[in-house]
């Protein structure tokens, strides 16, 4: 499987702190001249799914810019590449809902969208909750909500979580449940 584009070129067709554009001059695998845009990410993404000795586990809910709705999500932010992800999971954790976990374990990893981006991501879920005051940053507007891990996965199926972190975090540890048991 050898289908591959060739890059001839690239520019910065847009950059901010966050992102940058590229607009890739290529060859495509049929041997024709072509464009690509890609999406590149500064960060990586973390999520967590935080669960407390009741089975519940938290979510936020806050305001996506792009998508013009409000959206119920587990605790997530982006991580600087060179940061060990358990760390910046931990601080958007803390940050979102005032929460601290002493125990970590990683769900998954997973490339986004990886047809226009290069953004990745890194999944975990949290145990052994700490209570304390949360800090979100100040372009941040977060409602926190404690929710039963079944009502988190049927809100999955009805439609009221659809951010994709949250939908394969969440039923990554559904699945890691139903494989656990004997």
């Amino acid at each position: 499987m050898d289908g591959r584009f060739g890059r001839n070129s690239r520019r910065v067709a847009y950059e901010n702190p966050w992102i940058t554009v590229w607009h890739d001059e290529v060859t495509r695998p049929d041997g024709n001249p072509g464009i690509y845009g890609v999406v590149h990410f500064a960060n990586r993404a973390v999520g967590v799914v935080a669960i407390d000795h009741d089975d519940r586990i938290v979510l936020v809910g806050q305001h996506r810019y792009p998508l013009e709705h409000e959206s119920w999500e587990i605790p997530e932010g982006g991580v600087a590449v060179d940061e060990d992800p358990v760390v910046g999971a931990q601080r958007e954790l803390r940050e979102e809902t005032g929460l601290t976990a002493t125990t970590w374990h990683e769900l998954c990893r997973l490339e986004m969208s990886n047809s226009v981006t290069d953004e990745t991501a890194v999944l975990f879920v949290a145990t052994g909750l700490t209570t304390g005051a949360s800090d979100p940053e100040p372009t941040e507007s977060i409602e926190v909500r404690w929710v039963p891990f079944d009502e988190a996965l049927a809100m999955i199926l009805d439609g009221r979580i659809t951010d994709a972190l949250s939908v394969v975090a969440i039923q990554r540890v559904a699945l890691d449940r139903l494989t656990a048991r004997p």
